[in-house]
């Protein structure tokens, strides 16, 4: 191994008596190096080297040092160096192995880690997630490929405590947190929609980052329970690539392209393209979901201070007519078989087509400050039908109902901010400023439809096999904005934050403010419009224990203008969301686990629930909720080879505020879990006749869970859900292959609600019993 070493001075901004240490390590061949340890003594400080080969060892004590890089079955190589005052040291280290040899040392360790230190740039912060006075999780695409996770439909939600996925339609992710929907983020941009937008496909991913607490001086407006950021991948600038082929139950079969590497020869141009293709059934007798997505992207870096992305994503989804993953009953949940559908084959599908065109513009405009320009177009298209029942009878007779369900959302999104550095004598300052803009329409077409087949389908013993010439027939010659209703959301806020760090960083104050105008539009509301403005405060405060160790506190608040009025025609006041939150975050054993142990409490007002029905117009009304848990994270290589995802919430969500009904107050919040446990944990040998070799088991299991729309206490209780998964697989330098069992003791599992429309009746989502999937995949 060589080490070449440079100095520059201002560059990341040590502190006092301290300096800074940046490296970048390559193999022989000139290709970034990735996961290898690198290590500083007698400072005791470890860290590892990213994707890019790149790593950081900041606010190191002025002097002399030994810089070390270790790998399994090599000898450590070490190298003094000197840090000097206020100064960043620039080291670059080739090593003497060669990107293949590289890749069989990984191997060897416990291929790649499950842990992630820092959050993408969409989330516009600069310091590491340890010492964020912030909760914030990261799934890294290491663990979503090792889950076979094909899309955020799927068990995402396992790898974050307190995240659940609540049963919808099969076409967009409804997940709660801390007690309510957490929004959808794509690449620090708020993409959501009332029915959208199409779940991200895998393929495309990087990594996920659930981020609790509002939040909202960092992106936007919401719920104060949080949100979740899609990061897709981008280029790297090494050439590479990767094919996948996969195959599983009930006719799975899928296939994906990466494609990673330069376009110009100076390295200027780069590209990424990722390619997906699949036909997937379901357990349930005629639904199906096949889906196809392409995801290019170009970035120019014009200098190394300047670079321009351009990122275009279409993803479509061709479906079995929406709502036929439903079971129906007047009696209870949970009643009928697995595979029970009300789908019938003739049924027309619906399809999806999802658009989307980001671009990101960076500059570096000196040592000390940084801008970042995002616009983003999101188009989402879909034509098709849902499928509903009108009535259902306690002896199981059901007139099913089809209708229309055509739509069409545009969000226009456009995001500048700057991040920067500065010093006040002995204090430091990193400061993040911006203006975010965000314009979403969205026209749906519910109103026209018919019956489905005759009154006597009897969910007890089902015939199948209504004639074509009775299936309604759709009238789409006006386009979709003329005939459909408007949904809308329109905010623009402006935020400032500055995080002063004090005694040499340790201690760090986090003060914020964001101001934000917003205005939204819901057609089935007596009142359709509702808008107003509100100042958002934000204060943290981190404090570093030792190196490995940082204790955090945070209070802050959320805005969201709440749509329509009551049934006395009163408009709501915005709901208010404030939170408390303290915790302690560690590294563990040189960087290679972490943990994260924090309490909360969040206090809502004027949160809307579920009120009463009046010609046929559904109300709302204005209640006051409380959250209040205990969450635990731990993820990592816990010992050689073995990687552990593990976490466990506790959630007290109940409302605690109910004037029309004070019998409903101390009753737990809809769509909440009391308790959720959640693990994974994957072993390879790293030598021997099964190097390569590895075995994974995780489960999830939820105690006292309550449906998602309305709860009552008592009869609409779901069961504790517990699930179980496994899998087998092997990687080698450039092929690994993986089989992966789900719901391993084939248990019956589902979650549902009571729906009081059509004379009142239980619907739920059953899951596929035992099922497993299977995946080859060769890197180049």
């Amino acid at each position: 191994m060589c080490i070449g070493l440079e100095t520059r001075a201002g560059e990341n901004d040590p502190v006092d008596g301290q300096g800074n240490i940046k490296g970048t390590v390559t193999t022989a061949d000139g290709k970034p190096a990735a996961d290898v340890t690198v290590s500083l003594q007698p400072v005791n400080r470890n860290t590892t080297t990213s994707d890019d080969g790149t790593f950081m060892l900041r606010n190191v004590p002025a002097g002399e040092h030994e810089l070390s890089i270790s790998l399994i079955g090599y000898e450590t190589v070490t190298q003094k160096i000197t840090v000097l005052e206020g100064k960043t040291q620039i080291v670059t280290i080739k090593l003497e192995l060669s990107e293949k040899q590289l890749e069989e040392v990984v191997v060897k360790a416990g291929r790649h880690n499950y842990r992630l230190s820092n959050v993408s740039t969409g989330l516009r912060l600069q310091t590491p997630i340890k010492d964020l006075p912030q909760n914030i999780q990261v799934v890294s695409g290491k663990v979503i490929a090792d889950q076979q996770i094909f899309d955020m439909l799927e068990g995402v939600t396992r790898n974050v405590s307190g995240a659940t996925k609540m049963e919808h339609w099969d076409n967009y992710a409804l997940i709660n947190m801390r007690g309510s929907q957490i929004a959808a983020f794509r690449n620090g941009m708020n993409v959501q929609m009332p029915w959208g937008p199409l779940a991200e496909d895998m393929s495309m991913v990087e990594k996920i980052e659930f981020v609790k607490g509002p939040a909202g001086f960092m992106l936007a407006n919401g719920e104060p329970s949080g949100f979740y950021n899609v990061v897709t991948k981008k280029p790297t600038g090494q050439t590479k690539g990767e094919v996948t082929l996969s195959l599983g139950s009930f006719d799975t079969y899928r296939g994906t392209l990466d494609f990673d590497g330069k376009l110009s020869k100076d390295g200027k141009l780069l590209y990424r393209l990722n390619v997906m293709g699949q036909m997937k059934g379901s357990h349930r007798d005629n639904e199906f979901n096949n889906r196809w997505s392409v995801v290019p992207v170009l970035q120019y870096n014009f200098n190394n201070k300047t670079s321009l992305t351009l990122e275009y994503t279409h993803q479509f989804s061709e479906m079995s007519t929406i709502g036929s993953n439903y079971a129906f009953s007047k009696n209870k949940l949970g009643e009928l078989p697995v595979n029970f559908t009300t789908l019938e084959k003739n049924l027309e599908p619906t399809k999806i087509n999802d658009r989307s065109i980001l671009a990101i513009f960076k500059h570096q405009v000196n040592d000390r400050w940084n801008l970042t320009a995002q616009m983003g177009y999101y188009n989402y298209k879909q034509v098709g039908q849902s499928l509903w029942p009108w009535t259902v009878e306690a002896n199981g007779n059901m007139q099913r109902g089809v209708s229309i369900w055509d739509a069409l959302g545009t969000n226009k999104i456009g995001q500048f901010f700057l991040t920067g550095k500065e010093r006040t004598g002995s204090i430091t300052h990193k400061i993040l400023a911006g203006l975010d803009v965000n314009d979403m329409d969205y026209w749906a077409d519910f109103n026209q439809g018919g019956p489905l087949g005759s009154p006597d389908f009897n969910i007890y013993d089902p015939k199948y096999g209504v004639p074509a010439s009775s299936l309604p027939v759709y009238d789409r010659s006006l386009p979709i904005k003329t005939r459909g209703v408007q949904y809308g959301n329109q905010n623009t806020s402006v935020y400032v934050q500055d995080e002063l760090g004090f005694f040499r960083d340790r201690l760090r104050l986090t003060v914020a403010g964001r101001y934000t105008t917003a205005k939204s539009q819901n057609p089935y509301e007596l009142d359709p419009e509702t808008s107003g403005n509100r100042i958002t405060p934000r204060v943290g405060i981190s404090y570093s224990i030792d190196e490995n160790t940082s204790a955090y506190a945070v209070y802050d608040q959320s805005y969201v203008p709440n749509y329509g009025t009551d049934i006395n025609h009163k408009s709501f006041d915005p709901m208010i969301g404030t939170n408390v939150e303290a915790g302690i975050k560690r590294d563990w054993f040189n960087g290679r686990w972490n943990t994260t142990l924090g309490v909360f409490r969040i206090n809502k007002q004027n949160a809307l629930i579920a009120d009463e029905v009046d010609n046929g117009v559904s109300y709302n009304r204005a209640i006051e909720q409380q959250v209040q848990g205990v969450e635990f994270d731990l993820r990592g290589m816990v010992v050689n080879n073995l990687q552990l995802v593990f976490n466990y919430a506790f959630n007290d969500a109940k409302i605690t505020k109910d004037p029309k009904d004070k019998s409903n107050e101390g009753e737990q919040v809809p769509g909440t879990s009391k308790h959720i446990n959640n693990a994974w944990l994957t072993y390879r040998a790293p030598a021997g006749v099964f190097k390569g070799f590895g075995v994974s088991l995780g489960y999830q299991w939820q105690v006292d869970r309550s449906p998602w729309y309305v709860f009552d206490g008592k009869s609409q209780s779901l069961p504790d859900y517990f699930r179980v998964d496994g899998g087998l697989s092997w990687v080698g330098n450039q092929l690994s292959v993986s089989v992966n069992v789900n719901n391993v003791l084939n248990q019956y599992l589902y979650s549902g609600a009571y729906y009081e429309w059509g004379g009142g009746y239980y619907y739920w989502q059953a899951e596929a019993l035992r099922n497993f999937r299977a995946t080859i995949a060769y890197r180049f």
